[in-house]
């Protein structure tokens, strides 16, 4: 298998030779602590080494870079150059990596009751901070006889990125994907379960490689289809990888996303009259008055989840290194004792 062809780059060559005995793989498949590892001899299984265990780093996902000692056992995860990022299901302040070293993320949405504006806020959202072009896709189309409306939204809502209208199930649109990726390139299809994801990778793959299930009729949602992130090599020559369906798009941070995705909050806030303003409930404010009340009420909730979650990430971060000190003076108090 030629490495270049699955995503091979200079960056990570010259991070391998800090393990001379190794050698780089990519890992395709992720189940528990189990892997698939493409690499230039072919696809083995491969685990995490003890060592790998003992320190605290990279753990692998779909999509990394690992050097590879000989029999299947993986010494480290090469830094990854991009990484789609949300904050862990639940209270604690735990980041999971979704995928990684993409290059582009398309966000799919369907053209029926799941177009949801707030959702593809969010997933645009995890593309910018991550270092990911995003592609926003409308599939379904064929249920729609005019689709102006929604596309219109979705333009909106898109902020500058490409926005395509597909019907995954005739094929409409499908070739327009290859467009925004190149060859050796990996990019991964993102959305609720019951948009379409795996009937689109079939498409592209050529053969049926993803089970599909219906989608019920009174919500068109649909059941978790594909239930782990798996990468595909397709015949035209770049790779893709089906997300899971994903309930919960918590951040892990953003402040700086949020007016690349918000680029209309942002225009509409040059005009603005106030100093200082919020942009909330302020009589005679620009962007009250030029923004959709539902759209400037996600711009508002997701600047402040944002920062808190940085604030978080940085209070997480004090701590860690507040027990690592502590570690290390005591350390240097025994050697003082002995002495």
């Amino acid at each position: 298998m030629n490495l270049i062809s699955i995503g091979w780059r200079e960056s990570f060559a010259q991070q391998l030779l800090s393990f001379p005995d190794c050698i780089a793989g990519r890992v395709a498949l992720t189940h528990r602590e189990r892997y698939v590892v493409w690499t230039e001899a072919g696809e083995i299984e491969a685990a995490p080494s003890g060592r790998m265990r003992q320190t605290v780093g990279l753990w692998p996902t779909t999509g990394d870079w690992v050097a590879l000692r000989p029999g299947g056992s993986i010494e480290a995860v090469l830094e990854r150059e991009t990484a789609i990022v949300r904050k862990q299901p639940g209270k604690a302040m735990a980041e999971q990596v979704l995928a990684a070293n993409l290059d582009v993320l398309f966000v799919v949405a369907g053209l029926d009751h799941d177009f949801n504006p707030r959702r593809i806020e969010r997933y645009l959202m995890l593309a910018k901070e991550g270092g990911v072009r995003p592609v926003l896709i409308l599939n379904k189309a064929d249920l729609l006889e005019d689709t102006s409306d929604l596309l219109r939204q979705a333009k909106e809502l898109a902020g500058g990125c490409p926005v395509i209208v597909m019907s995954a199930q005739s094929g409409l649109g499908v070739k327009e994907l290859e467009n925004y990726v190149g060859t050796g390139e990996t990019a991964a299809l993102a959305g609720s379960s019951g948009v379409g994801k795996s009937t689109m990778l079939n498409r592209l793959m050529g053969v049926e490689r993803q089970a599909t299930q219906q989608v019920r009729e009174h919500d068109s949602r649909g059941m978790h289809t594909t239930s782990s992130r798996e990468l595909f090599l397709l015949p035209q020559g770049w790779l893709l990888m089906d997300l899971p369906g994903i309930r919960e798009l918590q951040l892990v941070s953003g402040v700086e996303s949020v007016p690349e995705v918000f680029d209309d909050v942002e225009l509409a806030a040059k005009d603005c009259r106030f100093r200082n303003c919020k942009h909330e409930k302020e009589q005679g404010c620009a962007v009250v008055k030029a923004v959709d009340a539902s759209r400037l009420a996600a711009y508002q909730k997701l600047k402040k989840e944002a920062a808190l979650a940085e604030r978080q990430v940085d209070l997480v971060a004090a701590l860690k290194e507040k027990k690592r000190t502590k570690v290390l003076h005591k350390a240097m108090r025994r050697i003082e004792d002995q002495d």
